[in-house]
């Protein structure tokens, strides 16, 4: 048991990609400044807070401040947390992919969310004790789609014990997640949460969902 599952968050684990677009908009809003659903998913989706932000400015052609950019994003993270703890759902059969690999794979997390809101999914959903090792926006300098949040989970999970990164199985639901699991050497299976299948043409797999999957299908991959 030494190859590595390192799974994305929001649309991998917990399905809150909405959730996540309505508390940007509704800041971004509050400012003047219009963000539709598909520029959104577009241009967003994947990248931290911060960086999404940054993105939603330089869109408009307007400056963003370090002092304001840190308002907003702790703003957008007081509703995001209103928001799940109103409601919070999985992605379809996430909670029975993880139990069903976690005794034949090391596991991991690789996402631009932030610690607290991981943790706080995690510890209600009881897949807390599951992951090796978590890797959070505040955790690398550069979110994705650059590839430091996957060698920080690689460098994490071989120092423990060795790990070759093709070794590795990143699962993604965005163009700024598989770019950066694709830039860190790991193969990649796409999830259809956020965009369609056509979406990614050059992933390893491209599945609806992880309901109906299991340590197989990641070995068949690997294997390759």
């Amino acid at each position: 048991m030494n190859d590595a599952i390192l799974f994305d968050f929001n649309g991998v684990l917990v399905d809150d990609e909405e959730q996540h677009r309505v508390a940007l908009t509704r800041v971004a809003e509050r400012l003047g400044l219009t963000v539709t659903r598909a520029w959104y998913y577009d241009r967003v989706l994947g990248q931290d807070d911060a960086a999404g932000f940054v993105e939603v400015f330089r869109a408009a052609h307007r400056t963003l401040p370090a002092d304001l950019l840190r308002q907003l994003v702790a703003e957008k993270a007081a509703l995001y947390r209103e928001m799940i703890d109103a409601r919070l759902t999985l992605v379809p059969g996430a909670a029975e992919f993880v139990h069903a690999v976690a005794p034949a794979f090391r596991l991991a997390i690789v996402s631009g969310a932030r610690r607290e809101e991981i943790d706080v999914v995690l510890s209600r959903t009881g897949l807390g004790g599951c992951f090796e090792a978590i890797v959070a926006a505040e955790d690398v300098p550069r979110g994705k789609p650059d590839p430091a949040g996957y060698r920080a989970a690689h460098a994490a999970l071989e120092r423990r014990r060795a790990l070759a990164a093709r070794r590795c199985l990143a699962i993604e639901d965005s163009h700024a997640g598989f770019a950066a699991a694709r830039a860190a050497g790991m193969r990649c299976v796409t999830l259809t949460t956020s965009h369609p299948a056509t979406a990614f043409p050059d992933a390893d797999a491209v599945w609806p969902s992880l309901a109906g999957h299991g340590p197989a299908d990641v070995r068949s991959l690997l294997d390759r």
